[in-house]
């Protein structure tokens, strides 16, 4: 698949990631962050893109991947640990 192909497919399907990244997100400014970051990794790696496979597929699972690793990082970042001994000490 030519450059080209490649990027007329991409932009073919704008509003549909749009619509998916919001769906994900519920939020607008994430989903355009998602969306972004998803063109970024598909033009990055369309050399992996096998043809005559499903290109929407292969769209809509790079982002669907995207979310779910930035899921992962904003859980285990607010996760706090409390490493503190359970002893009181009154009137010491």
């Amino acid at each position: 698949m030519t450059s080209m192909e490649f990027n007329s497919k991409l932009s073919g399907l704008t509003t549909l990631l749009h619509s998916f990244a919001y769906n994900l997100t519920k939020n607008s400014e994430d989903a355009k962050d998602l969306y972004q970051e998803t063109a970024y990794r598909a033009l990055f790696n369309r050399d992996k893109f096998q043809p005559g496979t499903n290109f929407k597929a292969w769209m809509f699972t790079i982002m669907k991947n995207i979310f779910i690793n930035n899921y992962r990082k904003k859980v285990k970042a607010n996760t706090i640990l409390d490493t503190t001994d359970n002893q009181y000490y009154i009137n010491s």
